[in-house]
Order: C-alpha cells, then structure tokens, then sequence
C-alpha cells in the first residue's frame, strides 16, 4: 500500500511539473528568440543610421570602420556596410576577394538594396558555429545609397536556453524528490493501521493470542475495516476456545464411558445363553467402531484446531516403524505385508500425520485383503526431468499402499474421501472417517491423497508428500551413477 501511494503521489507530482514546466521552457526559449532578433534589428538600423549620415558628410572612408568594430564587438557578432553597388565600405573582419564579389548577390544584402528591411531567422551553420543575419538599408527606403549586414551568433542564446532547461528539470527532479519524502511519510501514516490489521491478521492466523487492533486513527474506512475485523476475530477466537474445550473435554468424556461400556460387555459373556453370543459379539464390535470412530472425530477436531506446521520426517524410518507395529496383525490374518523403502529421503509433514496415515491405510487394506493376498508399501521419489543442471522446481514422495481386495469402482473413488462414506459390501467395523482423516493430514501436510486402480484388481492408495531434499541434491547413491534400488522387507515366518 506504501508503495501504491507514494506511485501515485509521485505520478500526480510529475505530471504536474510536465503541465507546468515544459510550456514555461517553451515561452522562455520564444522570449530570448525574439528578444535577440529585436537586439540585432535595432543594432542594424543604429549602424545603418550612423552610416547615411557619415556617407552624407563625407566622411564614410574614415568614420565606418571604427563604428563596424565597435559594433561587432558590442554584439560579438559580424558586421559588413556595401554601397548601393553591392562594394563593401567597411567591414568588421577580413573578406577574402571571392566572398567581396558576391555580397550583394546575398538575399537578405539585395533584399536592403532594394530598400527592405530583412531578418533571416532562420538559423544555419557555417563552420560549426549558428548565427542570426539581419540585413537594413542605408539611406532613404526609396532610393537607398548602400546597406547594413550583420550576423549574429546564437551559441550565448542556446546555451542560456539550455541552462533554462537544465534549472527547469534540476527544479523538477528537487520537487519531485521532496514529493516523495513528504508522500512517503504520509504513506507510511496512512498505512499503519493497515499493517497493524495485517499483523494481527497474521497472528491470528498463525494461532497466537488475539489482541484487539485499534480502531481511532486513520480513515473512516480503515476504522470501520478494524471494527469489522475485531468483530469477526473476536467470534473466531470465542470458536476456537469453544472447539478446543470440547475437543479436551470429550477426550475424556467419551473414551472412558466407551471403555467401560466394553468392559461390562465382556463381562456379561459368561452369563448370556449361546443363543445371544452372536448378539453380544456384535454389540462389542459395534462398540469398538463407535470407540474407533469417536478417536477419529476427535482427531479431525485436533487437527482443525492447529494449524501446524509441517516438518522434515524420516519417512522410511516411520514406515519401517509401522511395518513391524502390523506385521504380527496381519500374520494373523494370513496376509502378507511387504515394504518397499528406497532411499527418497525425508519429506515435509505435520508432527505424527504419517504415523496416522500408515495406520488409517493399513488397518483399511487388512480389512479389504482377503486370506493368502499381499499387501504392499512402496515408496517412490517422483524428480521432474532435469532441464538444467541446478533444478528448482519441487520434488515429492508418492507413498503406495496397495490391496488385493476387492477394489473401488469410479464411482466410489470419487466419493470415498467423504466423511462417514462407506462402499458397499464394505467389511464390518469401519467408521467411514479413516480416508477423510488421510485426506485432512495429506493436504495439512502440503500433500495430497488420490485412489487408484491397483494392477492386481485391489485399490492403490497414492499419498504425495512434498520432499525436504534441496532441488539441486543428487538423488543418486553413493556412488553417483544408478539409484539406489529399494529394499524389501519381507514378511515374518508364522511361528
């Protein structure tokens, strides 16, 4: 905004001193035209005066050459007297004998001989050096007896007029320059309480505490702006208190009468018929999802409360974590689970967020894999392809989790990212928020989760972190020729 201001400070500034400026120059540089035509017409008619009364007395040979040097020093000029036959009388420098014989072919000399006044006022250059001529009869207009010649240079008159201009833009550049003192320092004042707004803006935004922006100076707009703002960051600020109290509050509120709730459930079982097992079996697994599904919720409610800020994550090492944490479950389930860790590197995640995915992701696949099937985690660095040698566009790491269940039609990819969604057919025991949640950590994280086809009829799960590699970093081994090939982590042995 500071910026933008003084932009316009200055552009008003400048086109006014152009408005203003550029016709005084204009006029300036008319007037001192004029004004040395007009000095050298009366310097000629003066001389041309002296000389009809000399050449009258007699005395032309002897008064006219003092005169023309005393005038041509006077005027720092040139000044040439012909009679009425085009002879020069007297002259203020020497004339070589062709230029003598041509004089009264001259336009402005034949034009006085004819008893007219001329100006030429136009200017040429001779010799690098531009002059004005002004040329007037002698004698009677009617029946002149000779003619005055004077060439005046014009080098004093540009560099006075170039010294005009020259003060015209200093005066312009020390205006404009006091301009933007004086508009920067309104700037700066009139933008405060917009980047007081801004900062508290940022704050808020960056979960720190809210303080009430205030709301008595700047403009009318600004302070109703601040009023608004105030308003809205003080509900938001209420929310997210409410939020954070209920998220707190129904961590131990809801876990602890669910726990119990089971506890009493396993407890009946000695003392229920055989023909209610089945009744008692399904009211303990549908306790377990409504405890599965309160962790969710609570989870989604933790993770829209902070904003967090994503970290470098090992994520070999946490995948190689959670590998072994799965590996007895699915051992029990007769499916086998293989990790595929190559060397990606680490990636930019929020705290715990990977952990979470692995384990939304896996406890999914092992629900959808039927006995003897495979389920498989790959990781993949996806580099653009070089164009230069140092390549600053970003990387990522697709984390693949891969089923052979029974799959997802089109369809039901579209929709599986919505919250308490669930396929049909789906296997008992889902909460229908186990993807949402991986979809909230992926896009927290700077990433992004897509469902695809997997070759073997199942469902591939596709998690894209952003890498914390640099750009320019070799994602070749030790060895800097090949990548280094991904490691496979077998399953254990049933015992």
């Amino acid at each position: 905004m500071t910026r933008r201001l003084l932009l316009s400070y200055l552009s008003l500034a400048a086109l006014v001193l152009l408005c203003l400026e550029i016709p005084l120059g204009f006029v300036y540089s008319r007037g001192e035209r004029e004004r040395v035509v007009n000095a050298a017409k009366d310097e000629a008619e003066s001389v041309s005066a002296y000389a009809a009364l000399s050449l009258a007395a007699g005395r032309g040979e002897r008064d006219l050459p003092g005169r023309v040097a005393h005038c041509a020093q006077r005027i720092g000029g040139k000044v040439v007297i012909v009679d009425a036959a085009g002879t020069p009388l007297a002259a203020s420098h020497r004339l070589d004998a062709g230029m003598s014989g041509t004089l009264a072919a001259r336009p402005g000399i034949a034009a006085a001989l004819r008893g007219t006044s001329t100006v030429d006022v136009r200017t040429s250059t001779i010799g690098g050096v531009e002059y004005l001529s002004v040329a007037a009869p002698v004698g009677q207009e009617a029946r002149p007896v000779g003619a005055v010649w004077l060439t005046v240079p014009t080098r004093t008159v540009h560099e006075r007029v170039h010294h005009v201009w020259l003060l015209l833009a200093l005066g312009g550049f020390a205006v404009l320059t006091a301009v933007a003192v004086v508009g920067f320092a309104f700037a700066r004042w009139a933008g405060r309480p917009i980047r007081e707004l801004e900062q508290a803006t940022h704050d808020l935004a960056d979960g720190g505490r809210f303080e009430p922006v205030r709301i008595t100076k700047g403009p009318p707009e600004v302070r109703s702006l601040a009023a608004a703002f105030n308003h809205t960051a003080a509900r938001l600020a209420h929310l997210l208190a409410s939020q954070r109290a209920f998220a707190g509050e129904a961590s131990h509120q809801l876990k602890t009468p669910l726990a119990a709730l089971r506890l009493r459930l396993e407890n009946l079982e000695p003392d229920v018929a055989a023909r209610a097992r089945g009744s008692l079996t399904a009211a303990v697994t549908e306790t377990d999802r409504l405890a599965r599904m309160v962790g969710h919720l609570l989870a989604m409610a933790r993770l829209e409360e902070h904003a967090a800020i994503p970290a470098t994550v090992d994520l070999g090492a946490v995948c190689a974590e959670r590998h072994r944490t799965w590996q007895p479950l699915f051992a029990r389930e007769d499916v086998s689970l293989v990790l595929f860790a190559g060397s990606v590197g680490p990636v930019l995640a929020v705290p715990g967020a990977v952990e979470q995915i692995m384990d939304n992701l896996l406890s999914n696949a092992l629900r959808a894999s039927p006995a003897g099937s495979t389920v498989t985690v790959e990781l993949r660095l996806q580099a653009p392809p070089r164009r230069a040698l140092r390549d600053s566009r970003p990387r990522w790491v697709d984390l693949h989790v891969t089923d052979e269940g029974p799959g997802m039609t089109e369809e039901q990819r579209a929709r599986a990212f919505d919250r308490f969604w669930r396929a049909p057919g789906a296997p008992k025991g889902g909460t229908g928020l186990g993807l949402a949640l991986v979809q909230r950590l992926a896009h927290a994280s700077g990433g992004e989760a897509t469902l695809r086809a997997a070759a073997t009829g199942g469902l591939d799960v596709v998690i894209r972190l952003p890498s914390a590699r640099p750009p320019g970093e070799s994602d070749h081994g030790p060895g800097g020729d090949r990548p280094r090939r991904p490691r496979r982590e077998a399953p254990a042995l049933p015992a």
